[in-house]
């Protein structure tokens, strides 16, 4: 189990697969890099592939800080001068995408390509109310009824009902899981706080956004926003996938990032 030990002392555990060009996948909120499993293979055909779980999730040192997107990027970055590299292409799904963004504005030289799924620039009164109601979920009624919550916007209807079974093996180990709710307050309350749309501009490195158009989490204005504001950015749009699509859509999504980031 590799582990790479940060500077305060914390350790997060990662992955690398295949060879080739250094390509970082970065999770979204729940922070667990097996996020990316069934994608690894064939991205790995391609590319140096590097997963990880960030601090306070999965594998990784559950620690208790006050959690910020900035402090998620700086974790990062840590891994990546750790692992040896100059710059790596960078896919963050979600809050992946956010830690993508101060990546790409502060660490410009460390970022090739980026790619921004299902993700946001500022949040809004809409993002802060589905999180300000998840938070509550699980502080006043616990980890499964967050999980299983949580399930009914992550995913698209369809999805939903025919992994019945998938969700509720996933449900009978929230506890495990969500070890320390607390961590996930700290974490959702760091990306509720996330406001980098006066800096996009900034943004210097090759840009794709990707969503699908059926995402409630982060709805698909999010995206239109953030190729209206970073510079020469653009996207692609699936017509259904929910906040996961790359779950539903996996061979779309591998095709569009990889047919980017190989771009001459």
């Amino acid at each position: 189990m590799p582990q790479f030990r940060l500077r305060d002392g914390a350790e997060l555990y990662y992955e690398t697969h295949g060879s080739g060009p250094p390509l970082f996948l970065v999770a979204g909120l729940g922070g667990d890099g097996r996020f990316w499993d069934a994608q690894l293979a064939e991205l790995s055909r391609h590319f140096t592939v590097t997963v990880h779980d960030h601090r306070g999730t999965g594998r990784s040192t559950l620690s208790r800080i006050a959690y910020s997107v900035a402090q998620m990027a700086d974790d990062a970055l840590q891994l990546i001068e750790g692992l040896g590299y100059d710059k790596v292409h960078w896919c963050g799904h979600s809050t992946g995408g956010a830690m993508g963004q101060i990546m790409a504005i502060e660490h410009s030289k460390r970022i090739d390509r980026l790619v921004l799924s299902a993700t946001w620039g500022k949040t809004d009164a809409y993002f802060r109310r589905l999180f300000e109601n998840r938070s509550q979920v699980l502080r006043e009624l616990g980890p499964l009824a967050y999980t299983r919550s949580s399930a009914l916007v992550l995913h698209m209807p369809s999805w939903v009902r025919d992994h019945d079974a998938e969700l509720a093996a996933i449900e009978a180990k929230a506890h495990e899981t969500i070890p320390i709710p607390e961590i996930v307050l700290s974490r959702i309350a760091a990306i509720t706080a996330h406001d980098q749309r006066d800096r996009l501009s900034a943004i210097r490195s090759p840009t794709l956004a990707i969503c699908a158009r059926d995402d409630v989490v982060t709805p698909l204005y999010f995206t239109e926003e953030l190729v209206r504001l970073i510079p020469g950015a653009r996207a692609h749009v699936l017509e259904n996938g929910g906040h996961f699509y790359p779950n539903v859509h996996g061979a779309e999504f591998r095709r569009v990032m990889t047919s980017f980031l190989l771009e001459p």
